[in-house]
């Protein structure tokens, strides 16, 4: 089967500013663990749940390898080959 492809990169950059006194790491990186165990995955989550509201359209994680602490690249995909399914709603 014929396929192509296109990538789009939406990349995030966390970043933390503290006050000119502290000594790097007091807070074992406190503010990235609040990005991986809250923030991450309550946006993930919105990403799937907006990515479902498109019915021809399927979506999954693909893992090439890299941390998904670092990485998380989301496959979006239609088959032109398969009828598009039926919604009630638009």
């Amino acid at each position: 089967m014929y396929q192509e492809e296109k990538t789009f990169t939406l990349r995030f950059s966390l970043e933390a500013s503290f006050p000119d006194e502290y000594e790097g790491d007091d807070d074992r990186l406190a503010w990235v663990q609040e990005w991986e165990s809250r923030i991450k995955p309550h946006m993930l989550k919105q990403v799937f749940d907006s990515l479902r509201q498109h019915p021809a359209w399927s979506a999954h994680i693909r893992n090439r390898g890299v941390s998904s602490i670092d990485e998380i690249e989301i496959v979006l995909a239609r088959d032109f080959s398969k009828p598009i399914p039926f919604s009630l709603t638009s």
